[in-house]
């Protein structure tokens, strides 16, 4: 009995010591983890891509060695990493690769400039850039430019939602808001003015017009369908945050899903997404499903010429 009962404890031991690695180490661990225990069968890293001058100005397309040219197009999932836009790289979230190419996606996880080199808007310049590049060149990779969905986990989540409401910064790419088919938000912060934290301080303390840059002001009626996902003991991000921009959004008629996890901390709807974690949470399915059940977008007739900057 007491071997059973020494298993158990190494078990919950090395559960506990990955999980002090990940808080420690981030991202880089969890994919480490993910690439060891998961089955992400033809799944490769397919290309990285600069696109912009600051080393963090970079996407990374993840896509299935399977396909070829004759393949049909598949959705995209766009996805920004989250660290208080004060770190994070893209290149360390393969999990969501591995997680979502299997599934009949192409992902492009996308990077952006961090504080102190750049602070508001230069996270939603180069999110809508990242956006752009995406519905101009991933048919390449076999994607489809009229099915983009946009995710992000918490300050990733700020990026694309934002991205996603006020129309500006696709507009500045010769873009429309009405180009993306759905967004994802993991944690996000949608609703934090006054800033109150370091991060937020550090990257929107300076902003001349603070209440234009909160998601929430920006709800409007015909924004993309959207899927907010929290988790209720969530101490870094509030929940609040969800249930007022679900709430803002539903009051305009626009489409919109909260689903919370009583459970669930703030980094728990990202873990979901890697192995082993994903095989016993349902965060991975619940996106995918979200994804694949939203119409293409209207197809463009015309090329569209990006604003001169």
């Amino acid at each position: 009995m007491w071997v059973i009962g020494a298993i158990v404890l190494i078990g919950v031991i090395a559960a506990a010591g990955l999980q002090f690695a990940i808080a420690r180490n981030g991202p880089a661990v969890l994919s480490a983890v993910d690439q060891l225990l998961g089955d992400a069968g033809a799944t490769q890293r397919a290309a990285t891509i600069s696109i912009g001058d600051d080393a963090a100005q970079k996407l990374v397309v993840w896509n299935s060695a399977d396909q070829t040219s004759d393949s049909e197009p598949l959705p995209v999932l766009v996805f920004a990493h989250g660290g208080s836009w004060r770190s994070g790289d893209p290149i360390d979230y393969g999990f969501v690769g591995r997680s979502f190419v299997p599934k009949g996606f192409v992902v492009v996880l996308a990077g952006y400039r961090l504080h102190p080199h750049a602070v508001y808007p230069a996270m939603l310049e180069d999110t809508a850039a990242a956006i752009a590049w995406t519905h101009a060149e991933i048919a390449q990779y076999g994607g489809d430019p009229d099915r983009i969905i946009l995710a992000g986990h918490s300050a990733g989540a700020y990026n694309v939602v934002q991205s996603a409401l006020e129309e500006q910064w696709l507009g500045r790419e010769g873009l429309a808001t009405s180009d993306i088919a759905g967004v994802v938000g993991l944690a996000g912060p949608y609703d934090f003015f006054p800033f109150d934290s370091e991060s937020t301080r550090n990257s929107f303390g300076e902003t001349s017009n603070p209440e234009a840059t909160q998601p929430i002001n920006h709800a409007r009626e015909d924004a993309p369908p959207m899927l907010l996902i929290h988790g209720e003991r969530d101490d870094l991000v509030k929940i609040r945050n969800s249930k007022a921009l679900s709430s803002a959004l539903t009051a305009t008629g626009a489409q919109v899903e909260l689903v919370t996890y009583p459970e669930m901390s703030h980094n728990d709807p990202l873990i979901s997404l890697a192995a082993p974690w994903r095989n016993s949470r349902d965060v991975d399915d619940l996106i995918a499903e979200f994804a694949q059940n939203l119409a293409p977008t209207a197809k463009t007739s015309v090329p569209v010429q990006r604003e001169t900057r």
